[in-house]
């Protein structure tokens, strides 16, 4: 009789999550991770109970884990009951057909991990097409696993469609539902560049960054609006458009989704619509969780990102968040605050390499609102640029013109 787990981890679905790194690959950044994995999990609603880690210089072909792990991750899933088993890996339909077949729960590599979630905070019509439709295209070439059971079972009547399979009739029925959603998307998206279109005339910044840095929580802190944040991995799914002025400076802001390691291909085409808001920006606001340890990895993943969608060429302002919450680890050797030095002042944090290599960078905390009117300067000037440039005869206080002639002397 299978064992089981404390009734506050049953009432949730649970899971044991497999990775496969390269020999190479460090012990402490396959932890990592596997952590951001659990969270996804966490964040899908489901209770991780067990992390499996099986080094190898190829995935198997068959089963992405060897024989001799396989058996391992059956055993415990089959001893403590376990609802699914999740790979921080993409997976080929023969491999969760196999893999399925070997131990008898659900299968979910990372691709569908993400896109449940989508689908669970997709709120616009448009978000919700988006995701339905890259739900299908993921399921096309997965098909037959919904058919395995047709295959135990002699031909007859109804189990052709005219002239072809059922499996055959079914991919048809996916693939004209993935032209209708494509068809709606497409009108979807004109309505949006007309909307778009209609507000030209204003400065257009967005917000970008990896997921759950406090974008959301930045976004309604500069625009005063009610913007939802969580502690979750994409508490965003649908772009958010507010207007905000700034010493009488009007521009748009825009909440995007967050990125993140390897993030489906499928997906970043699906969301062509709402990354517009990105490629028609006149700048970037990049916000970057400091307090993470792998942050810098957070900021190549999103540059790639935005090199991905054509917008890797355009203005960003770098915005390290959570400083509040940052621990100066013990063996960076690369600070400029010496071993040890646990939580720097915003001082120090300015005389760092981070400050050096990309300014300029602005150190804030959104939470607690630390250095928000630093911020919010350079959002003057940096926007203020643009708007004096395409209505040089605009009225403007006082003070925005004294700040842009000072940071104007400075240079």
């Amino acid at each position: 009789m299978a064992k089981k787990l404390h009734e506050t981890a049953k009432e949730k679905e649970t899971a044991v999550l497999v990775a496969v790194p390269s020999k190479t690959q460090a012990e402490e950044k396959t932890e990592e991770y596997l952590e951001e994995l659990a969270f996804l999990t966490e964040t899908v609603g489901a209770v991780t109970v067990k992390k499996f880690v099986q080094k190898l210089e190829h995935p198997d072909s068959r089963t992405f884990v060897g024989k001799g792990k396989l058996d391992e991750i059956k055993a415990f899933v089959t001893e403590y009951n376990i609802d699914m088993v999740i790979f921080d890996d993409d997976l080929t339909p023969s491999q969760v057909r196999n893999l399925e077949r070997e131990l008898g729960v659900k299968i979910v590599d990372r691709s569908l991990l993400i896109l449940d979630i989508f689908a669970q905070r997709a709120k616009t019509a448009q978000s919700r097409t988006q995701v339905e439709m890259a739900q299908y295209q993921y399921f096309l070439p997965r098909l037959t696993n919904l058919w395995t059971h047709l295959s135990r079972q002699k031909g007859g009547i109804g189990m052709r469609g005219p002239g072809e399979t059922e499996i055959e009739t079914d991919r048809r029925v996916v693939r004209d539902k993935i032209a209708l959603l494509r068809d709606k998307l497409e009108k979807l998206d004109k309505q949006n560049y007309q909307q778009r279109k209609a507000r030209t005339e204003l400065v257009r910044v967005a917000l970008v960054g990896y997921t759950n840095v406090g974008k959301s929580t930045l976004m309604n802190l500069l625009s005063k609006s009610e913007v939802f944040a969580e502690n979750k991995l994409f508490a965003t799914v649908d772009a958010t458009v507010r207007k905000v002025v700034l010493n009488n400076i009007p521009f748009l802001l825009s909440d995007t989704v967050g990125f993140i390691r390897k993030l489906p291909t499928r997906l970043i085409e699906s969301f062509k619509s709402t990354l517009d808001e990105i490629r028609e920006a006149d700048l970037l606001v990049h916000v970057v969780d400091i307090s993470h340890p792998s942050f810098e990895e957070h900021i190549e993943v999103v540059n790639q990102t935005l090199k991905d969608i054509e917008s890797g060429d355009k203005p960003v302002l770098l915005v390290f968040n959570k400083i509040d919450e940052y621990r100066v680890q013990e063996a960076d050797e690369q600070n400029d605050m010496g071993e040890g030095s646990g939580k720097p002042t915003l001082d120090e944090l300015k005389t760092t390499y981070m400050a050096k290599i990309h300014a300029p960078a602005i150190f804030i905390s959104a939470k607690n609102s630390i250095n928000l009117d630093a911020l919010r300067e350079e959002l003057v000037r940096r926007v203020g640029a643009v708007h004096f440039e395409r209505y040089p005869n605009a009225p403007t206080s006082q003070p925005v013109n004294e700040y842009h002639n000072n940071q104007q002397n400075q240079e």
